[in-house]
């Protein structure tokens, strides 16, 4: 009867959250206590967690921005330069071969990233700007992904992270203090990148063990938790044109 259950627990575990010897360290000998197993345990389930989440973290913020018709509140240049760092940290974990639960969410963030500068573009009434950024950005990430990029040049993209993320959340900081308000940004998204921020400064550091892309997730966090902390601050206020309307 054990061997009927162990089996498809097996499959389900091995390799996708353990590897076999932590298979059998918890769940043959019944090791239930063994830190190094249960970090490793932790550490598979809260990045996949991380990367199923990814597939709706921004679309509260494109569905505002549609709903809205418009991009008030978000600074173009911020998300620009999240779009870097998201694609610095794909492209680096890809040549590096890290194991997709440590970076997956970058790949659905990137997409995600990409409509939202499409959206701002389009809303500002660049929308021939917008089409060529998109393709642009696709020639770029297929010349990043090639043989022909250096590892030295992917590492400096990865590096290009840290002041890349303050820089660009700092601006959006910017924007939100000039306005008075955070206009269209989404609490959903942001609380939802701030969470998963935190905990991939574990993640990284259990799976990579490369000081480079932690780092990048603790100013990351830091980062993020400051947006997170406008957003509470500015929670009842309303852009202007709202407050006339209203009146």
């Amino acid at each position: 009867m054990a061997a009927e259950v162990d089996g498809p627990l097996k499959r389900v575990l091995v390799p996708i959250l353990l590897p076999e010897r932590c298979y059998d360290q918890l769940f043959i000998q019944w090791d239930l206590l063994h830190i190094p197993c249960l970090k490793i345990l932790l550490s598979k389930g809260l990045g996949l967690g991380i990367v199923s989440g990814s597939l709706l973290v921004k679309l509260p913020q494109v569905f505002k921005i549609l709903g809205a018709k418009s991009a008030e509140g978000l600074s173009l240049q911020s998300v620009l330069l999240e779009l870097v760092a998201l694609t610095g940290t794909m492209v680096y974990s890809i040549t590096n071969n890290f194991p997709f639960s440590s970076w997956g969410e970058a790949l659905f963030l990137m997409f995600q990233t990409i409509t939202i500068c499409f959206l701002v573009l389009h809303y500002s009434g660049q929308t021939v700007k917008g089409v060529a950024f998109l393709v642009s950005y696709a020639l770029i990430l297929l010349v990043l992904l090639s043989p022909l990029t250096p590892l030295a040049v992917v590492t400096l993209l990865q590096a290009s992270n840290v002041p890349a993320v303050v820089v660009g959340r700092l601006l959006q900081a910017a924007t939100n203090y000039h306005n008075g308000h955070t206009g269209q940004l989404s609490a959903i998204t942001v609380f939802l990148l701030f969470g998963g921020s935190l905990a991939r400064i574990f993640t990284s550091i259990q799976e990579t063990g490369d000081p480079l892309m932690a780092g990048t997730f603790v100013v990351s966090s830091l980062c993020n938790g400051l947006i997170t902390a406008q957003l509470l601050y500015y929670w009842n206020a309303k852009p202007p044109h709202k407050q006339k309307k209203e009146q």
